[in-house]
């Protein structure tokens, strides 16, 4: 099994990356997350590998991080998704931020990620919110109670996705105005006012 390509990026067109290692040239899938910090063609790239082996094919499937990896291994165990929506699920939210959804049970937010409808998005609550608990490849997913409480930057993000803002969007947002000592509400106020342009 191929678990990590070191080699040059000679193609990129998404979510199909080529890198050519040793005179071979390899096609790896890989989502928008490690697609957008790739390194610009001719360049060297190291890529941690997901190695799928079906009867009719093999696919490669590339991240930067092991977080990613392994959050996307964790999805392809959760009956009914397959590649191609664990790809967009990393492709539409950072892996701390899903690590948060999930724990926070928040079936609203997860169904914002394309290709997820509302019973995925309880399937995916049901069936990793064990496996995200305290998971030290995913960052943010610390292990807490069940029903404990979010930190304030995990309330604000829930709160302002189920005012309609996209996942991405909000972790950008929290990330940039969430200082050291503001509860949820002061994170809201100052992310509405940059997402306004105020």
């Amino acid at each position: 099994m191929i678990g990590r390509l070191r080699g040059t990026l000679i193609g990129k067109q998404p979510p199909s990356l080529l890198v050519e290692v040793g005179g071979v040239g390899y096609e790896v899938e890989a989502p928008m997350s490690t697609i957008y910090d790739l390194p610009g063609l001719g360049k060297e790239v190291v890529l941690l590998i997901h190695h799928a082996v079906k009867e009719d094919s093999i696919t490669l499937y590339g991240f930067l991080h092991e977080a990613e990896r392994t959050l996307f291994r964790n999805l392809l165990k959760v009956s009914g998704i397959g590649a191609k929506i664990a790809l967009a699920v990393l492709s539409g939210v950072s892996t701390d931020h899903f690590a948060r959804l999930v724990q926070a049970g928040d079936v609203v937010a997860l169904t914002k990620i394309p290709g997820i409808g509302k019973k995925t998005a309880e399937r995916i609550v049901v069936e990793l919110r064990d496996r995200l608990d305290g998971m030290s490849g995913i960052p943010g997913a610390t292990p807490r109670a069940a029903g404990a409480p979010l930190d304030a930057a995990g309330e604000a993000t829930v709160a302002l996705q189920q005012l309609g803002y996209k996942p991405v969007e909000v972790s950008r947002l929290v990330q940039k105005v969430a200082a050291e000592g503001d509860d949820a509400e002061a994170i809201i106020r100052k992310a509405l006012r940059a997402a306004l342009g105020g």
